[in-house]
């Protein structure tokens, strides 16, 4: 860990407003990469929640939500996030095949259509830098407007989690061992 994250008790006001608000919401418990944005403590106070909103109120259940998450952490090769996702696209229904194949760098088979347009937006995001023209459409036809307006929001979110969770080399819980490569 290259930051010295801060206990409670270390915070000034403005960051024990932000911290405290955090374990009040549906998490319960600061998000990890907020207590480095905390150095920032009106940027940890709209991230965190942005993150709720993007977390626990789109129009996707978690299953379908976890797989724009789960392509972001790929494509960062971010072990925290992806170890800390992994474990909730599974609690979701995600299935084990279907992480597995993500983690690998190979394009899952979905039976859901609309996991295969989540996936499909994801990676055309990180990879392809936007979104062609025709997948464009059919995601509006699948997902409507705001669906893909959430998928982008997840990726973007998310990306601001890698990014934290890389650059101050975020460590796994003692005993978890990284599956990224």
């Amino acid at each position: 860990m290259r930051l010295k994250l801060l206990s409670p008790g270390e915070m000034n006001a403005d960051q024990k407003q932000t911290y405290d608000e955090s374990i009040a919401g549906k998490r319960g418990a600061p998000p990890a990469p907020m207590m480095a944005w905390l150095n920032s403590p009106e940027m940890a106070r709209h991230a965190t929640r942005l993150g709720e909103v993007i977390r626990y109120n789109t129009s996707f259940p978690a299953r379908l939500s976890e797989i724009a998450i789960l392509v972001t952490a790929r494509h960062w090769t971010s072990h925290y996030e992806w170890w800390a996702h992994k474990r909730l696209a599974l609690k979701g229904g995600m299935e084990l095949k279907t992480i597995e194949d993500i983690r690998d760098r190979r394009t899952p088979v979905f039976d859901d259509p609309k996991g295969q347009m989540i996936y499909d937006v994801a990676r055309s995001l990180h990879e392809g830098h936007g979104v062609s023209g025709p997948l464009y459409q059919e995601a509006v036809k699948l997902l409507g407007e705001r669906g893909v307006v959430e998928i982008i929001g997840l990726c973007g979110y998310y990306t601001l989690v890698a990014m934290t969770l890389n650059t101050f080399e975020f460590e796994l819980p003692e005993g978890e061992v990284s599956e990224l490569a």
